[in-house]
């Protein structure tokens, strides 16, 4: 890393964490301590917010980021490079990543894409500028780079909810994909598959998070997307408190999201309605159940249940919880991954054992 130094390959400017759950520029011209402090602190740095659009007021979400350096060479030890290695790179952002593999296999072994055009300018130039000249394209990863294939190894430095197919297709036999993964319930994990006959398979790791690829970001993630004045929801109640399945639980998460592929949540605080301080908003992506869980900030051994739709969907949420602790609590080390040509499935402890409710 001392050989290609992190800040040679972010913009003038990032973006930091505002304090209140968002992001506020900081120009190097303006506050360069505070901005090499964050070029070499241990944690990710926004790159780029809204998509490159100049941000509204109070509209400000990240699009691109440097992933924190201990999660690169995390990453880059579960890829297992080899000297002459070929690699393909999904997801460019600075360039750093491929300005590392570069360093070290050589310019002529390292292909990196990009969908973004704005951030594959830069990165390319970052790179021109660090004496480093891999191939860089932008184009949507998701459909590999065939003209450079077949790759010994593929990196994803961005989260996937499905792995595509092209690129165990364009893998060497033996060859190894690294890819971070996401769910719409939780966005955490690493998972790493090995390629043999056409067949992707591997296990995940409990490793942080990353930005969902772009052409697979399709969620509502909110609730006045789903929720409508004419629905006529069934009430109940439930003791399994909302924040056993969501806020610091990460095992349990990761275990719903496995289970529950196609679910989301959101928590609404004070919605204004009598009794209730927060309350959580569980939705399927297609938008057709939902499900809403009150806490009135008193008692936390029962709870009011909301739901709509031909799902019940908090039934499921408790279902997949029961199912989890029944297991023995696994965290997601537990849990791999099998992608065919007819599709992918996640299986626990061993590639027999499938996940699917």
């Amino acid at each position: 890393m001392e050989a290609v130094p992190r800040h040679h390959f972010l913009p003038e400017r990032i973006w930091l964490d505002d304090g209140e759950g968002g992001y506020a520029p900081c120009d190097r011209p303006a506050d360069a301590e505070r901005w090499y402090a964050a070029a070499y602190a241990d944690a990710p740095v926004v790159t780029q917010v809204n998509d490159g659009a100049e941000p509204e007021e109070g509209d400000v979400w990240a699009s691109s980021s440097a992933s924190a350096p201990s999660i690169v060479v995390r990453m880059l030890e579960d890829l297992d490079v080899h000297q002459g290695a070929h690699v393909l790179e999904i997801g460019t952002g600075t360039g750093w990543n491929a300005g590392l593999l570069a360093h070290r296999l050589g310019e002529a072994n390292v292909t990196t894409l990009e969908i973004d055009g704005a951030v594959t300018a830069k990165a390319r130039t970052a790179l021109h500028n660090a004496g480093l000249y891999p191939e860089v394209v932008c184009t949507d990863g998701e459909r590999g780079w065939p003209p450079r294939a077949a790759y010994d190894r593929i990196i994803c430095t961005c989260s996937v909810r499905r792995v595509p197919p092209a690129w165990v297709k364009q893998s060497q036999p033996g060859g190894v994909i690294v890819t971070a993964w996401d769910n719409p319930w939780i966005t955490y994990g690493l998972l790493r598959l090995e390629v043999n006959a056409g067949v992707g398979e591997g296990r995940f790791s409990p490793h942080s998070a990353f930005m969902l690829m772009r052409n697979q970001r399709a969620d509502l993630r909110i609730y006045r997307d789903v929720v409508r004045d004419e629905h006529q929801p069934d009430e109940s109640k439930t003791d399994l408190a909302p924040w056993e399945v969501t806020g610091q639980g990460i095992d349990a998460q990761f275990a719903i999201g496995v289970r529950l592929r196609d679910v989301w949540y959101t928590r609404q605080q004070n919605p204004d309605v009598d009794g209730v301080m927060t309350r959580l908003w569980v939705a399927t992506t297609d938008a057709s159940s939902w499900a809403a869980v009150d806490y009135d900030g008193e008692h936390d051994d029962q709870f009011t249940v909301w739901q709509h739709g031909p799902r019940r969907l908090w039934d499921e949420v408790e279902a997949a919880n029961r199912w989890w602790r029944e297991n023995d609590r696994p965290g997601p080390d537990r849990f791999g991954l099998t992608l065919t040509a007819d599709g992918q499935g996640t299986w626990l402890d061993n590639p027999g054992n499938h996940t699917s409710p």
